[in-house]
């Protein structure tokens, strides 16, 4: 059997510690977010990194997010891009993405950032309407998640050949694995998962990252 690292609270700090090279735009958006009453709803450091990791891998220019909330993942992801590039940030929320245009600017990446406020399968629409399919490098869907299989197929149109989609919470802390949860947003997950292992059109990884990550390579 394949060795699988229990991640401790302890070994955990450890990751953090010695690898995590937080920008202090970020370290400061997720200290004032962590007093929130959805701070769960962030993700972490390591997650961040990550993400702007693969937008260099990729070599993003034009980047998607569905689910804004204070704006740590499109931070992390606004400072990744060169000076020309772009991220279509979507949220409903005016609150949340108000602490998300404070730091957005702090950090001097306002100007990559085009917030769409509204209900993101309009936005994805209007997207492809506007400026048609394969026009998009990275794509990260992380909101309700009733809708993601329906922002995971927009993504997928928009996103170019070797485009990437990263999926958050695919793990749903561990819940898609216990088929008798039924709550409707771990029975859409475990849909979605389903859905992506048979998908011939991506390449795809599922990592212990977080609350889970699934990224998929469009072929």
């Amino acid at each position: 059997m394949a060795r699988n690292v229990q991640l401790t609270d302890k070994l955990y700090q450890y990751l953090v510690d010695h690898s995590v090279r937080e920008h202090p735009v970020l370290a400061e958006l997720r200290a004032e977010t962590a007093k929130l009453p959805h701070a769960g709803m962030q993700i972490g450091p390591d997650q961040g990194q990550f993400m702007a990791l693969l937008a260099r891998l990729t070599g993003a220019r034009k980047c998607i997010e569905v689910g804004v909330f204070t704006g740590y993942s499109s931070l992390a992801v606004a400072l990744a891009l060169p000076a020309d590039g772009r991220i279509v940030a979507c949220d409903v929320s005016e609150e949340w993405t108000a602490i998300a245009r404070r730091y957005w600017q702090k950090a001097g990446v306002a100007a990559k950032v085009d917030l769409r406020l509204g209900p993101a399968t309009a936005t994805l629409d209007r997207l492809l309407a506007e400026a048609g399919e394969g026009r998009y490098d990275f794509a990260f869907i992380d909101a309700d998640k009733a809708n993601y299989l329906e922002y995971y197929e927009r993504c997928l149109r928009l996103l170019r050949p070797n485009g990437l989609i990263a999926l958050d919470n695919t793990l749903w802390s561990g819940d898609v694995a216990e088929p008798s949860n039924t709550k409707p947003d771990t029975v859409a997950l475990r849909a979605l998962n389903d859905a992506l292992h048979r998908d011939e059109r991506v390449d795809i990884a599922l990592l212990p990252l977080g609350d889970g990550v699934t990224l998929a390579r469009k072929r």
